[in-house]
C-alpha cells in the first residue's frame, strides 16, 4: 500500500538534493579564477543535463536492477524505467515475514519512481563534485564525455553495490555485496558519493596535471560571497541528501535532520579553530569550508549515531580536513579546489568512525561501534568498504582520463589557460569587469596567507 506522507517527503528531499549540484555550482564558482567563473559553474550545471538522460536510459537499472553478476552491477529489466510505472518499491514486498537487515525499515510503498528521482539526484551531484580537482585547465565538451563514461563505468556499479538492498526493488530483488554480504553501513552516500568522488578527483589531478604556475602562483579565490552562498544552499540541500535517506517521514528521518545540523555546525568550529592556532585568523572560506566537510563526514553515520557522537565527527572532520587541503602542496598534486582535502577526507573520516560511534540504540537495524560494545568488526566493515570504493574509482578513473587526455580531449592550451577558459570554451564572461585570479580552499581573499595550508604560507 503507498504511503503519501513517505512519498511526498522523498519526492521533497530529491528537489533538495537537486538543488545541491547549484549550491555546489557557487561554492566552487567562488573559488576559481574570474575568468573561468562561467566554466566552472557550466562544468557543475551540465551533470544534471547528462545524468539526467543517462539515469532514465540505463543509469537506474545498472544500480538498482536485479543483481546480473556477483554484486557487482543490475541487470537491464529497468532500462528506459521500464517496470516502473504504478509499481511500489518498499521491504512491504519482501518475500519472506522477517524484516531484511537494512536501515529503511519502511511499513509501507513507494512509487519506484520516486525512489528513481530521488537516487538520480545523488548520481548527478556525484561527478560535480570532480570538477573542482580540475579548475581552470579543462576542455568543455572533453569533461562532457569524461561524465559520460565516469557514471558509467564507475558510479552506477559503486552505486549497485553500496545502495541496492536485496527485496527493495521486488521481493526477489538481489543487490550489491557492500550493502548485502559485507553489510558496510552507509546511510547516504559517504562511499558511493564522497570517497568515489575524492579518489576520482585525486586522479584526474595527477592526470590532468598542475596549472600553469602552480604552486608558485595559487590565486585567490573571486567571490567569497559566492563560496559561502553556495555552502548555505548545499547545507540546506543536504537535509534532502540525509534525512531523505530514511525514504519515510519518521523517527530515523529526524535523526538524520538533527544529527546533520549538528556535526556541521561543529565542523564549522573545528576548521575555524586550526586556522585560528595557525595562522591567527578566521576566515569566510574556512568557515564555509568547514561546514561541507561536516557535511561530508555524517552524510554516511547520520542514521547510526546519536547527537553526541555527530558533534565528535564533526569536529574530528573539521579539523583533519583542515589539515589535509596541505596535502597537495606536500606531494605534488594540483587539486584545484580541496577535492580530496574536504571529500576524499572527510568521507573516509566519516565512513571510519560509523565503526567507533553507532549505536543500535539509535537504529535497530544498524550496528553497535567499538565505543558501544559492538567490538572491532564494524569498523573492519567499514575500512573493506571504503577501501574497495575508493582503489575502484581511482584506478578507472586514472585510465579514463589519461586517455582522454591522450588524444586531446582534455587539457586546454596554455594561451586559454592564461587568458581564461570562459571566451575560449563558452565565448562569454561573467562580468563587465577583470579581477584577481583565484584557485583553491587554500587561498581566502581576506588575509595574505593560505588560510587553510599547514604548509610555510606565502603572502
Amino acid at each position: 500500500m503507498l504511503n503519501a506522507g513517505d512519498t511526498a517527503w522523498v519526492l521533497a528531499s530529491a528537489a533538495l538534493v537537486m538543488l545541491m549540484t547549484p549550491g555546489l555550482a557557487f561554492f566552487y564558482g567562488g573559488m576559481v579564477r574570474v575568468k573561468s567563473v562561467l566554466n566552472m559553474l557550466m562544468m557543475n550545471f551540465i551533470a544534471l543535463a547528462v545524468v539526467g538522460v543517462l539515469w532514465v536510459l540505463y543509469g537506474f537499472t545498472m544500480s538498482f536492477g536485479n543483481d546480473a553478476f556477483g554484486g557487482l552491477l543490475g541487470n537491464f529489466d529497468f532500462a528506459g524505467l521500464s517496470n516502473t510505472f504504478g509499481k511500489l518499491a518498499g521491504f512491504v514486498t519482501a518475500a519472506t515475514d522477517s524484516a531484511p537487515e537494512v536501515p529503511w525499515p519502511g511499513a509501507d510503498g513507494l512509487p519506484i519512481l520516486a525512489f528513481v528521482m530521488f537516487q538520480l539526484m545523488f548520481a548527478i551531484i556525484t561527478p560535480a563534485l570532480i570538477s573542482g580537482a580540475i579548475a581552470d585547465r579543462v576542455k568543455f565538451w572533453g569533461w562532457v564525455l569524461f561524465i559520460v563514461i565516469w557514471v558509467t563505468i564507475v558510479y552506477f556499479p559503486v552505486a549497485h553495490w553500496v545502495f541496492s538492498f536485496n527485496g527493495f526493488v521486488g521481493a526477489d530483488a538481489v543487490g550489491g555485496w557492500i550493502a548485502n554480504n559485507l553489510k558496510a553501513l552507509d546511510f547516504a552516500g559517504g562511499t558511493a558519493v564522497h570517497i568515489n568522488a575524492g579518489a576520482a578527483g585525486l586522479a584526474l589531478a595527477i592526470v590532468v596535471g598542475k596549472r600553469k604556475g602552480w604552486p608558485k602562483d595559487t590565486g585567490r579565490p573571486h567571490n567569497v560571497p559566492f563560496v559561502l552562498l553556495g555552502a548555505s544552499l548545499l547545507w540546506f540541500g543536504w537535509y534532502g541528501f540525509n534525512a531523505g535517506s530514511a525514504l519515510a517521514a519518521n523517527d530515523l528521518a529526524a535523526v538524520a535532520f538533527t544529527n546533520t545540523t549538528v556535526a556541521t555546525a561543529a565542523a564549522v568550529l573545528g576548521w575555524l579553530i586550526v586556522e585560528q592556532l595557525k595562522f591567527g585568523k578566521p576566515t569566510t572560506l574556512g568557515a564555509a569550508s568547514g561546514a561541507v566537510a561536516g557535511l561530508v563526514a555524517i552524510t554516511p553515520a547520520c542514521g547510526f549515531v546519536t547527537p553526541i557522537g555527530s558533534i565528535i565527527i564533526g569536529v574530528i572532520a573539521g579539523a583533519l580536513c583542515a589539515l589535509a587541503v596541505s596535502l597537495k602542496y606536500r606531494f605534488g598534486f594540483d587539486d584545484s579546489l580541496d577535492v580530496v582535502g574536504v571529500h576524499l577526507v572527510g568521507g573516509i573520516v566519516g565512513t571510519l568512525l560509523i565503526g567507533l560511534f553507532a549505536t543500535k540504540k539509535v537504529n535497530s537495524l544498524g550496528a553497535d561501534g567499538l565505543f558501544y560494545g559492538g567490538g572491532l568488526d564494524q569498523l573492519g566493515k567499514q575500512a573493506l568498504a571504503a577501501g574497495a570504493v575508493l582503489a575502484y574509482s581511482f584506478v578507472l578513473t586514472f585510465i579514463i582520463g589519461w586517455v582522454l587526455k591522450k588524444i586531446g580531449a582534455f587539457r586546454v592550451s596554455v594561451e586559454d589557460e592564461v587568458n581564461g577558459v570562459d571566451e575560449a570554451l563558452h565565448a562569454e564572461s561573467a562580468y563587465d569587469f577583470t579581477g584577481s585570479s583565484g584557485g583553491g580552499l587554500s587561498s581566502p581573499s581576506t588575509i595574505p596567507v593560505k588560510s587553510v595550508s599547514l604548509e610555510g604560507s606565502k603572502a
